[in-house]
Protein backbone atom coordinates (compact mmCIF):
# COMPACT_ATOMS: atom_id res chain seq x y z
CA UNK A 1 0.00 0.00 0.00
CA UNK A 2 2.09 3.05 -1.23
CA UNK A 3 0.93 6.42 -3.45
CA UNK A 4 4.22 8.19 -3.72
CA UNK A 5 7.94 8.08 -4.47
CA UNK A 6 9.10 7.32 -0.84
CA UNK A 7 7.49 3.88 -1.13
CA UNK A 8 9.09 2.65 -4.64
CA UNK A 9 12.38 1.48 -3.66
CA UNK A 10 11.56 -0.89 -0.93
CA UNK A 11 8.06 -1.85 -3.20
CA UNK A 12 10.70 -3.15 -5.88
CA UNK A 13 13.01 -4.73 -3.29
CA UNK A 14 10.42 -6.90 -2.30
CA UNK A 15 9.31 -7.82 -5.80
CA UNK A 16 13.00 -8.10 -6.69
CA UNK A 17 13.85 -10.53 -3.57
CA UNK A 18 10.76 -12.62 -4.96
CA UNK A 19 8.12 -12.29 -2.53
CA UNK A 20 4.86 -12.75 -3.94
CA UNK A 21 2.71 -9.48 -4.35
CA UNK A 22 -0.99 -10.23 -4.04
CA UNK A 23 -1.83 -6.50 -4.48
CA UNK A 24 -0.72 -3.14 -4.77
CA UNK A 25 -3.24 -0.78 -3.45
CA UNK A 26 -3.07 3.15 -4.02
CA UNK A 27 -4.68 6.49 -3.81
CA UNK A 28 -7.07 7.18 -6.54
CA UNK A 29 -6.01 9.69 -9.30
CA UNK A 30 -7.14 13.02 -8.49
CA UNK A 31 -9.19 15.15 -11.51
CA UNK A 32 -6.97 18.20 -11.57
CA UNK A 33 -8.04 21.23 -14.43
CA UNK A 34 -4.27 21.63 -15.26
CA UNK A 35 -2.24 22.12 -18.39
CA UNK A 36 0.26 19.97 -16.14
CA UNK A 37 -1.74 17.07 -16.26
CA UNK A 38 -2.49 14.85 -13.61
CA UNK A 39 0.05 14.58 -10.00
CA UNK A 40 2.45 11.94 -10.35
CA UNK A 41 1.65 8.45 -9.01
CA UNK A 42 5.17 7.17 -8.26
CA UNK A 43 3.67 3.55 -6.93
CA UNK A 44 1.37 3.12 -9.77
CA UNK A 45 3.11 3.60 -12.50
CA UNK A 46 5.90 1.06 -10.67
CA UNK A 47 3.16 -1.14 -9.87
CA UNK A 48 1.63 -1.08 -13.79
CA UNK A 49 5.03 -1.18 -15.08
CA UNK A 50 5.54 -4.51 -13.49
CA UNK A 51 1.66 -5.85 -14.17
CA UNK A 52 0.70 -5.96 -11.26
CA UNK A 53 -2.79 -5.82 -9.83
CA UNK A 54 -3.27 -1.95 -8.69
CA UNK A 55 -6.54 -1.35 -6.60
CA UNK A 56 -7.55 2.55 -5.45
CA UNK A 57 -10.43 3.04 -3.55
CA UNK A 58 -11.65 6.02 -2.17
CA UNK A 59 -11.15 4.43 1.53
CA UNK A 60 -9.27 1.88 2.36
CA UNK A 61 -11.66 1.48 5.96
CA UNK A 62 -15.07 1.34 3.69
CA UNK A 63 -16.45 -1.90 3.78
CA UNK A 64 -16.17 -3.33 0.13
CA UNK A 65 -12.44 -2.33 0.20
CA UNK A 66 -11.73 -4.50 3.42
CA UNK A 67 -13.51 -7.34 1.69
CA UNK A 68 -11.75 -6.74 -1.45
CA UNK A 69 -7.78 -6.83 0.15
CA UNK A 70 -9.42 -9.53 2.66
CA UNK A 71 -10.07 -11.52 -0.70
CA UNK A 72 -6.66 -11.81 -1.71
CA UNK A 73 -5.51 -13.88 1.65
CA UNK A 74 -2.65 -11.93 2.54
CA UNK A 75 0.13 -12.57 4.62
CA UNK A 76 1.42 -8.89 5.19
CA UNK A 77 0.91 -5.38 4.45
CA UNK A 78 3.32 -3.42 3.60
CA UNK A 79 2.51 0.15 4.15
CA UNK A 80 4.71 2.97 2.80
CA UNK A 81 3.93 7.00 1.61
CA UNK A 82 0.16 5.48 1.30
CA UNK A 83 -1.63 8.83 2.47
CA UNK A 84 -4.70 6.95 4.62
CA UNK A 85 -4.91 5.38 7.78
CA UNK A 86 -5.86 2.09 8.15
CA UNK A 87 -8.62 1.32 10.60
CA UNK A 88 -8.18 -1.83 13.02
CA UNK A 89 -10.87 -3.83 10.04
CA UNK A 90 -8.26 -2.88 7.06
CA UNK A 91 -5.44 -3.71 9.42
CA UNK A 92 -6.78 -7.45 10.27
CA UNK A 93 -7.18 -8.36 6.49
CA UNK A 94 -3.95 -10.06 6.47
CA UNK A 95 -2.92 -12.91 8.75
CA UNK A 96 0.34 -10.92 9.72
CA UNK A 97 -1.00 -7.29 9.96
CA UNK A 98 1.11 -4.88 8.32
CA UNK A 99 4.44 -2.72 8.55
CA UNK A 100 4.96 0.73 7.52
CA UNK A 101 8.12 2.35 6.67
CA UNK A 102 8.14 5.88 7.89
CA UNK A 103 11.02 8.73 7.28
CA UNK A 104 12.12 9.32 10.78
CA UNK A 105 13.88 7.97 14.13
CA UNK A 106 10.43 7.12 15.65
CA UNK A 107 8.71 8.02 18.17
CA UNK A 108 10.40 11.53 16.77
CA UNK A 109 8.11 13.07 14.18
CA UNK A 110 4.75 11.22 13.91
CA UNK A 111 3.06 12.61 10.89
CA UNK A 112 2.96 13.36 7.55
CA UNK A 113 5.99 15.64 7.01
CA UNK A 114 8.68 13.72 8.79
CA UNK A 115 11.55 14.70 6.57
CA UNK A 116 10.47 18.43 6.22
CA UNK A 117 10.13 18.72 9.99
CA UNK A 118 13.63 17.27 11.34
CA UNK A 119 15.34 19.76 9.08
CA UNK A 120 13.46 23.02 9.74
CA UNK A 121 14.14 22.00 13.73
CA UNK A 122 18.23 21.81 12.74
CA UNK A 123 18.89 18.35 13.81
CA UNK A 124 21.90 16.54 12.47
CA UNK A 125 20.64 13.47 12.54
CA UNK A 126 17.49 11.02 11.26
CA UNK A 127 16.62 7.79 9.46
CA UNK A 128 13.63 5.74 8.97
CA UNK A 129 12.24 3.11 11.23
CA UNK A 130 9.70 0.27 10.16
CA UNK A 131 6.70 -0.02 12.80
CA UNK A 132 4.25 -2.62 13.72
CA UNK A 133 1.02 -0.53 12.23
CA UNK A 134 -1.47 0.19 15.12
CA UNK A 135 -4.70 2.16 14.43
CA UNK A 136 -2.65 4.99 16.47
CA UNK A 137 -0.75 7.13 13.73
CA UNK A 138 2.41 6.09 13.53
CA UNK A 139 2.32 4.62 17.27
CA UNK A 140 3.28 0.77 16.34
CA UNK A 141 6.65 -0.64 18.36
CA UNK A 142 9.81 -0.12 16.12
CA UNK A 143 10.93 -3.47 14.19
CA UNK A 144 14.06 -1.97 12.78
CA UNK A 145 15.54 1.41 11.58
CA UNK A 146 18.18 2.83 10.58
CA UNK A 147 20.25 6.45 11.17
CA UNK A 148 22.04 9.08 9.01
CA UNK A 149 23.40 12.61 9.56
CA UNK A 150 21.92 15.54 7.41
CA UNK A 151 24.28 17.05 5.72
CA UNK A 152 24.68 20.57 5.75
CA UNK A 153 23.15 21.80 2.14
CA UNK A 154 20.95 18.81 1.84
CA UNK A 155 17.65 20.19 1.13
CA UNK A 156 13.91 18.09 2.15
CA UNK A 157 13.99 16.37 -1.71
CA UNK A 158 17.39 15.49 -1.55
CA UNK A 159 16.82 13.96 1.88
CA UNK A 160 13.76 12.15 1.05
CA UNK A 161 15.35 10.48 -1.52
CA UNK A 162 18.26 9.15 0.40
CA UNK A 163 15.79 7.80 3.24
CA UNK A 164 14.01 5.93 0.44
CA UNK A 165 16.89 4.22 -0.78
CA UNK A 166 18.03 3.68 3.35
CA UNK A 167 14.46 2.30 4.16
CA UNK A 168 15.27 -0.78 1.59
CA UNK A 169 17.37 -2.48 4.36
CA UNK A 170 14.89 -1.99 6.89
CA UNK A 171 12.10 -3.03 4.63
CA UNK A 172 13.64 -6.20 3.99
CA UNK A 173 14.65 -6.75 7.12
CA UNK A 174 11.03 -6.15 8.94
CA UNK A 175 9.80 -8.44 6.14
CA UNK A 176 11.94 -11.24 7.32
CA UNK A 177 11.26 -10.91 11.03
CA UNK A 178 7.72 -11.11 10.29
CA UNK A 179 8.57 -14.08 8.53
CA UNK A 180 8.87 -15.80 11.66
CA UNK A 181 6.65 -14.35 14.18
CA UNK A 182 4.74 -16.95 16.08
CA UNK A 183 1.91 -13.97 16.01
CA UNK A 184 1.65 -13.72 19.80
CA UNK A 185 4.71 -12.12 21.42
CA UNK A 186 5.71 -8.26 21.48
CA UNK A 187 7.98 -7.86 18.06
CA UNK A 188 9.57 -4.72 18.10
CA UNK A 189 10.52 -1.77 21.27
CA UNK A 190 7.18 -0.32 22.50
CA UNK A 191 7.88 3.82 21.76
CA UNK A 192 8.46 5.92 24.36
CA UNK A 193 5.51 8.25 24.29
CA UNK A 194 7.59 10.99 26.36
CA UNK A 195 9.87 11.13 23.74
CA UNK A 196 7.04 11.84 20.82
CA UNK A 197 6.79 14.66 18.77
CA UNK A 198 4.83 15.51 15.75
CA UNK A 199 5.63 16.51 12.30
CA UNK A 200 2.39 17.57 10.73
CA UNK A 201 1.57 18.48 6.54
CA UNK A 202 3.31 21.35 5.57
CA UNK A 203 1.02 24.09 4.19
CA UNK A 204 1.82 27.19 2.29
CA UNK A 205 1.57 29.34 5.00
CA UNK A 206 3.95 27.61 7.00
CA UNK A 207 6.88 28.77 4.14
CA UNK A 208 6.84 32.44 5.19
CA UNK A 209 10.82 33.09 6.55
CA UNK A 210 10.98 34.52 10.05
CA UNK A 211 13.94 36.37 10.34
CA UNK A 212 14.05 36.82 13.96
CA UNK A 213 14.98 33.11 14.17
CA UNK A 214 18.72 32.47 13.86
CA UNK A 215 20.91 32.04 10.65
CA UNK A 216 21.44 28.95 11.05
CA UNK A 217 16.87 27.93 11.42
CA UNK A 218 16.57 30.34 8.46
CA UNK A 219 18.91 28.08 6.25
CA UNK A 220 17.46 24.74 7.56
CA UNK A 221 13.60 26.55 6.76
CA UNK A 222 14.74 27.42 3.20
CA UNK A 223 16.62 23.87 2.56
CA UNK A 224 13.50 21.64 4.35
CA UNK A 225 11.06 23.77 2.17
CA UNK A 226 12.25 22.48 -0.93
CA UNK A 227 10.86 21.42 -3.12
CA UNK A 228 7.55 22.50 -1.81
CA UNK A 229 6.09 24.89 -0.74
CA UNK A 230 9.01 26.96 -0.87
CA UNK A 231 10.43 29.35 1.33
CA UNK A 232 9.31 33.15 0.63
CA UNK A 233 9.48 36.59 1.98
CA UNK A 234 8.41 39.66 0.99
CA UNK A 235 10.65 42.87 -0.44
CA UNK A 236 8.96 46.35 -0.73
CA UNK A 237 11.32 48.62 -2.58
CA UNK A 238 9.56 52.00 -1.88
CA UNK A 239 6.36 52.96 -0.25
CA UNK A 240 4.21 53.83 -3.14
CA UNK A 241 4.24 50.51 -4.78
CA UNK A 242 3.43 47.26 -4.16
CA UNK A 243 5.57 44.50 -1.75
CA UNK A 244 7.00 41.85 -4.39
CA UNK A 245 7.12 38.25 -3.11
CA UNK A 246 10.73 36.41 -3.48
CA UNK A 247 10.94 32.53 -3.08
CA UNK A 248 14.24 31.79 -1.38
CA UNK A 249 15.84 28.57 -3.27
CA UNK A 250 19.64 29.16 -1.71
CA UNK A 251 20.95 30.97 1.49
CA UNK A 252 24.41 30.90 3.02
CA UNK A 253 25.06 31.70 6.65
CA UNK A 254 28.29 33.99 7.13
CA UNK A 255 28.58 33.84 10.94
CA UNK A 256 29.48 37.30 10.95
CA UNK A 257 27.56 39.40 14.19
CA UNK A 258 24.14 41.94 13.06
CA UNK A 259 25.40 44.65 14.83
CA UNK A 260 22.93 47.70 15.09
CA UNK A 261 20.41 46.07 11.83
CA UNK A 262 17.36 44.67 13.53
CA UNK A 263 16.52 40.96 12.35
CA UNK A 264 15.37 41.31 8.10
CA UNK A 265 17.53 43.95 7.08
CA UNK A 266 19.19 44.22 3.98
CA UNK A 267 23.01 45.21 4.81
CA UNK A 268 24.73 47.97 2.19
CA UNK A 269 27.01 45.11 0.20
CA UNK A 270 27.75 43.94 -3.25
CA UNK A 271 26.14 40.47 -2.25
CA UNK A 272 22.35 40.08 -0.42
CA UNK A 273 23.53 39.74 2.54
CA UNK A 274 20.30 39.97 5.51
CA UNK A 275 20.56 40.08 9.18
CA UNK A 276 18.81 37.61 11.49
CA UNK A 277 18.57 37.22 14.85
CA UNK A 278 22.11 36.18 15.41
CA UNK A 279 24.04 36.45 12.24
CA UNK A 280 24.11 37.55 9.00
CA UNK A 281 23.01 35.41 5.96
CA UNK A 282 23.69 35.23 2.63
CA UNK A 283 20.30 34.96 -0.16
CA UNK A 284 22.25 32.99 -3.14
CA UNK A 285 19.41 32.45 -5.40
CA UNK A 286 15.81 33.50 -5.53
CA UNK A 287 12.70 33.69 -7.94
CA UNK A 288 9.96 36.48 -7.51
CA UNK A 289 6.97 36.41 -8.50
CA UNK A 290 6.30 35.92 -11.89
CA UNK A 291 10.02 36.04 -13.13
CA UNK A 292 12.84 33.70 -13.70
CA UNK A 293 14.96 32.26 -11.00
CA UNK A 294 18.08 34.82 -10.23
CA UNK A 295 21.18 35.01 -8.28
CA UNK A 296 20.69 37.41 -5.19
CA UNK A 297 23.51 39.64 -5.86
CA UNK A 298 21.32 40.39 -9.67
CA UNK A 299 18.34 40.93 -7.98
CA UNK A 300 19.64 43.49 -5.48
CA UNK A 301 21.45 45.21 -8.46
CA UNK A 302 17.82 45.72 -10.53
CA UNK A 303 16.44 47.07 -7.35
CA UNK A 304 19.11 48.91 -5.04
CA UNK A 305 16.74 48.89 -2.09
CA UNK A 306 17.55 52.19 0.15
CA UNK A 307 19.27 52.15 3.92
CA UNK A 308 17.29 50.34 6.49
CA UNK A 309 15.12 48.52 4.08
CA UNK A 310 14.10 45.21 5.34
CA UNK A 311 12.53 41.54 4.45
CA UNK A 312 8.94 40.40 5.46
Amino acid sequence: MGTGPFAVPSFEALRLAGYPIAMVVTRPARAVKSRKGPPPAPVRDWAETHGLDVFAPDSINDAEAVSIVEDQHAQLLVVCDYGQILKPAALQTASLGGINLHGSLLPKYRGAAPVQRALLSGDLMTGVSTIHMTPRLDGGPVITRRETEINENETAGELEERLALLGVAATLEAVEMLSQWDGDSLIGEMQDPDAMTKAPRLSKSDAEIDWNRSAKLVQCHVRGMQPWPIAYTHFQPVESKPAIRLAIKGVRVLNEPVGNHVPGEILQREEFVVATADSLIEIQTLQPAGKREMAGVDFLRGHNPPKGATLG
